[in-house]
């Protein structure tokens, strides 16, 4: 299978370079007619073309390495630039004030800004569900002054000439290697920059205060193919989600009804009624026609790939594919862009199959999600930060029943 790299795809392709006792908030109710005209669906339109994202196991230890500018999710980034890091209450959960952790990256370039040559986005979250119920209650605010969110992206972009990497392709054979060092890594999450030193030891980094305690250094060199990949982060958390790559295919592909057996359809190891059983489990929690309907056809869509983690589609009119009828956001509420004032458009979304790799319970207080949406600024702009916030938008499940 393709990775998110492939040139099959517009807006998400590299090319060949030479060429938890926090008291649970309600959701906040919605009325479905709120919504625009625009975030209707009408199946008379013509669909964007959509990229599904599966997960499969690094297949070499160097597999994830931030030269080969990866696709990943769980475990923890590889980031673009590697010096510049977000930094202070950005890399916290706003709500617990405990460092966010991370969900998955995706590397999407485009081919027609000089400077988004390279091009990355990185998803992270608070692991707590008490967190992102109360996320939900405030992302409903109407452009709060101080945002509290427990869900963050950034977008990282870079020119092909950059101080990072080499403007040759990649060989993907062990032997690449970045231009120079990168940032000091916290020594717990592997994760956020280490610009704290402990001061016993005075070898081990932590991110924030939250980590100090639970710092372990744990970095060693290793050998593979004969070459020396040096100084490789390994987290000392041990609560990290399990670490896999991104791999990618045209939802088209689907489109026909294919046998269980053919190996592109089964990116992994896990049967179809597994993951069919954990999606159809949450039918109960909906409560009224619009959800259970939107519901459906959402399943309908997804029972196609039923495996996929991602989905993408960077386009002013592409749209989310929404679980339920409520709890949506209208392309009209998604904020302009932070650093141009331009608008942003939808991207990419997470989906809920991703917490099943992720070896997500069913407990009530675990970690769950309906989807996650990113929208980013439609003209990826440039500004003084390595990396810029873009708008998330959570829908979670009904949590009244």
């Amino acid at each position: 299978m393709s990775s998110f790299n492939g040139d099959d795809f517009k807006g998400l392709r590299i090319t060949q370079l030479d060429d938890d006792d926090e008291e649970q908030a309600p959701v906040e109710p919605i009325n479905v007619d709120e919504f625009d005209d625009d975030d209707d669906d009408d199946e008379d339109d013509e669909e964007e073309p959509v990229i599904l994202g599966f997960v499969e196991s690094p297949k070499f230890p160097w597999s994830s390495l931030r030269q080969l500018f990866p696709n990943l999710a769980g475990g923890v980034p590889a980031w673009l630039d590697p010096v510049n890091l977000p930094s202070g209450k950005s890399i916290l959960c706003d709500l617990c004030e405990e460092p966010l952790q991370f969900v998955l990256q995706l590397y999407a370039p485009l081919t027609d800004k000089e400077s988004a040559f390279h091009r990355t986005l990185f998803l992270f979250m608070c692991p707590s569900m008490s967190c992102l119920l109360r996320d939900q209650h405030e992302q409903w605010k109407r452009a709060p002054e101080k945002p509290m969110r427990s869900v963050k992206v950034f977008r990282c972009q870079l020119p092909r000439v950059n101080p990072f990497y080499s403007s040759e392709a990649p060989k993907h054979d062990g032997t690449d290697q970045p231009l120079g060092p990168g940032a000091p890594l916290c020594t717990w999450c592997g994760t956020w920059k280490g610009d704290k030193v402990c001061g016993g030891c005075k070898t081990a980094r932590y991110c924030s205060p939250k980590h100090q305690l639970r710092t372990v250094l744990e970095t060693s060199d290793s050998v593979d193919n004969g070459v020396t990949l040096t100084q490789v982060q390994k987290a000392a958390s041990k609560s990290l989600w399990k670490e896999f790559v991104l791999i990618n295919e045209d939802e088209s592909e689907y489109d026909t009804e294919m046998s269980e057996t053919d190996e592109v359809a089964q990116p992994m190891v896990v049967s179809k009624r597994e993951v069919d059983d954990q999606m159809k489990s949450v039918m109960k929690d909906f409560e009224g026609d619009a959800d259970k309907n939107s519901w459906v056809n959402f399943q309908q869509r997804v029972d196609k790939a039923p495996e996929q983690v991602v989905r993408y589609c960077r386009s002013s009119e592409a749209k989310p594919l929404w679980p339920m009828a409520s709890g949506r956001v209208s392309k009209s509420e998604v904020p302009n862009c932070k650093s141009c004032g331009g608008p942003r458009c939808f991207e990419f979304q997470a989906m809920p199959q991703l917490l099943f790799f992720f070896g997500g319970s069913n407990e009530r207080e675990s970690l769950d999600w309906a989807t996650i949406v990113v929208y980013t600024c439609e003209n990826s702009c440039d500004s003084s930060l390595s990396y810029n916030e873009e708008f998330v938008w959570v829908q979670v499940y009904s949590q009244t029943t």
